[in-house]
């Protein structure tokens, strides 16, 4: 078998496949395993380090992609606890520390400290809101997926500054810009994240780099079950000829009786656009596949300390998204500002209408002085500035359209973040698991018992009223 890609999705899926006696080949086209959570050398302020593409929250209930990191990291030392979840906006700060378990409990709590009061509930659109309680997976696509987050947003009627600070960072937080996602992947989130987690959105985040941590571990880990690992190597067409499939790269033709294509979202375009033989029935169900606008990580060397909170989500500074200071948990950062005497800090925007680097530069840097001042009189001894555009867009009305892990031909499955679920999941975790649900399709046609799969609750707290949602 061959599994094209060797981000989380296709390491999952070979490592699920090698486990159960299957001889893998796995192709990845960077020097690197790691796909968008891959990283690689760079020269700051005349020093040596590893960078990647910024900072990521590793959630507790991402429970499939815990379980594939202790392959090479058993305790999960490599993770840091983060105490809380903080939210800034100009209409004051949230946390989400120590909320309750529950999910209906969570409300409250919740509601007291954006100061929504029983006016502003009554003003509410019930409908709306109860629709963040009842993510059903087959009502509620049928219901909102025609609609925009922005326009469900807008409709829920909450007062401007309570929306802001509890609704509009997290709703900015997936790629997708609020006009342009199906407000049925936005409810989706709410009960993925708030209402069906019960280990809370506190998160953990890496202690070292990405490279360092994973991925040199798992190239050695995937070489012990067997895996034929060819880093370097990008797919560059597919074809399917005497019942086999080649896989045509610079080095050669690679034959294989099954294929896993793991790759992101302009990769997998790519591939398919090379590949025409493919026909209509493969291909005509990936067209809705495409990449949603482009984000910025913006990572800086500062010579002055800066004392904040270790992440911060945003919302009301412009185009800026997100605030970490990697000096406080990061720990090549921290070593560096321990020695300079100063800061690392990392801003991310999503979404973005454009790619004016200076424009977006500006505006971020405006929005980083106006939420930390102290950073203004700072200088920047480093930077590592990241302009892309390859996360997979949600919009409204493609939830029907979008592909799952099995295709037309049950022998070529999909793994990635882009990959339809039968349950609720997104980002890190959604690539894992997409990873080894492929890899269980492949192994059920050959009467090879399944990987397990770890999932949270499926349908909302009260999808029982989801009919009236």
């Amino acid at each position: 078998m061959a599994v094209l890609g060797g981000g989380l999705a296709g390491v999952a899926a070979s490592c699920t496949l090698a486990e159960r006696g299957a001889q893998v080949t796995l192709l990845e086209s960077a020097p690197g395993l790691g796909g968008r959570l891959a990283a690689w050398p760079v020269e700051v302020a005349g020093e040596q380090f590893e960078m990647d593409r910024g900072f990521h929250a590793f959630f507790r209930h991402y429970y499939n992609l815990r379980a594939l990191l202790r392959r090479v990291d058993p305790a999960l030392g490599g993770l840091q606890p983060l105490t809380d979840y903080p939210i800034l906006t100009p209409a004051g700060p949230l946390s989400f520390a120590n909320l309750p378990a529950n999910a209906l409990l969570t409300l409250w709590p919740l509601m007291r400290q954006v100061g929504l009061g029983m006016t502003d509930l009554a003003r509410v659109r019930i409908r709306n809101a109860l629709a963040m309680l009842t993510w059903h997976p087959q009502r509620t696509p049928a219901r909102w997926d025609g609609t925009s987050a922005e326009q469900w947003l807008c409709e829920l009627n909450f007062p401007p500054a309570a929306r802001m600070r509890l609704l509009d960072v997290f709703a900015h937080s997936f790629f997708n810009p609020t006009g342009e996602l199906s407000a049925a992947d936005l409810l989706m989130l709410f009960h993925y994240y708030f209402f069906g987690n019960r280990d809370g959105l506190v998160f953990d985040v890496a202690r070292r780099p990405f490279g360092e941590w994973l991925w040199r571990p798992f190239e050695g880990h995937l070489a012990a079950l067997g895996v034929d690992l060819r880093l370097g190597c990008p797919a560059q067409a597919i074809s399917r000829q005497g019942g086999r499939w080649q896989v045509r790269t610079a080095a050669g033709d690679i034959e294989a009786d099954a294929l896993v294509l793991a790759l992101d979202v302009p990769g997998l375009r790519h591939l398919l656009d090379a590949s025409p033989l493919l026909g209509a029935p493969l291909l005509a169900p990936l067209t809705p596949v495409q990449p949603t606008r482009p984000f910025v990580v913006w990572r800086l060397w500062l010579d002055r300390p800066v004392q904040r909170t270790a992440f911060a989500g945003t919302a009301g500074y412009d185009i800026l998204d997100n605030v970490s200071v990697y000096s406080a948990f990061h720990e090549p950062s921290r070593d560096w500002a321990q020695r300079h005497g100063g800061a690392v800090l990392e801003l991310h925007a999503y979404g973005l209408a454009g790619d004016d680097e200076p424009d977006i530069r500006r505006r971020l840097l405006v929005a980083l002085h106006t939420l930390y001042p102290e950073t203004a009189s700072a200088q920047v001894r480093g930077e590592q500035f990241l302009l892309r555009a390859d996360c997979p867009a949600f919009p409204p009305g493609s939830a029907a359209t979008r592909p799952s892990v099995g295709t037309a031909d049950p022998s070529l499955v999909l793994a990635g973040d882009f990959v339809r679920l039968p349950f609720p999941s997104a980002l890190m975790e959604r690539a894992t698991t997409s990873g080894v649900l492929a890899a269980n399709t492949l192994l059920a046609s050959r009467q090879v018992d399944p990987a397990p799969l770890w999932v949270g609750p499926p349908r909302g707290v009260m999808s029982f009223l989801s009919r009236f949602a």
